[in-house]
């Protein structure tokens, strides 16, 4: 939630902050959404472990990081050839956030798998997990639009989130491997 919020502060100086920049931003954060839980949910079923999982972190992670160093560039680009607003602003949201986001996605269709040991506890897992996910979306959500924007500039904010990710992929696969490590061998 916080890079979508943080996607029209990136967009607002070539688009302008209307309605319909954020019906794009917001159709595009939820197809690459979608795209990601298909995605996840079906990486999920080959041979998951922890260190897969924060592999899709670290991916997500450099995925993020050229939205501060080329989103100026590329957002000019697409002002200068496509006049109309709603188009131009959807083009930009798709250049910059679906890749990032499909990857994003794919980590709550991991978790669950990760998570559900018993199938007849996947669905306390899932509603568990979700409400984690939702709650953290609305602090993220809070704590970026209330003090981040305030203090920080917009690709210091996307470099800490993108850093962020990128640690909690290196933990997850440190977890990964000693895990694996101290797996008895079954014979």
């Amino acid at each position: 939630m916080g890079i979508e919020l943080l996607g029209g502060r990136i967009l607002a100086p070539f688009f302008g902050s209307s309605v319909h920049i954020w019906g794009s931003i917001i159709t595009v954060f939820m197809l690459s959404l979608s795209l990601g839980y298909l995605l996840g949910g079906k990486l999920s079923t080959h041979n998951p472990s922890l260190s897969k999982y924060g592999f899709i972190f670290l991916v997500a992670s450099i995925s993020i990081t050229p939205i501060s160093f080329f989103s100026q560039p590329i957002m000019a680009f697409i002002f200068t050839h496509i006049e109309d607003s709603r188009y131009g602003s959807l083009l930009a949201s798709m250049a910059l956030f679906f890749i990032p986001t499909v990857i994003l996605g794919m980590i709550s269709p991991y978790s669950v798998r990760l998570l559900v040991t018993e199938s007849d506890k996947s669905g306390q897992i899932a509603g568990i997990l979700y409400f984690v996910s939702t709650l953290g979306s609305a602090l993220g959500t809070i704590i970026t639009s209330f003090y981040f924007v305030l203090a920080f500039d917009v690709n210091s904010i996307i470099i800490t989130f993108a850093i962020t990710l990128g640690l909690l992929g290196l933990i997850a696969i440190m977890i990964g491997s000693n895990v694996r490590r101290e797996a008895p061998i079954h014979a």
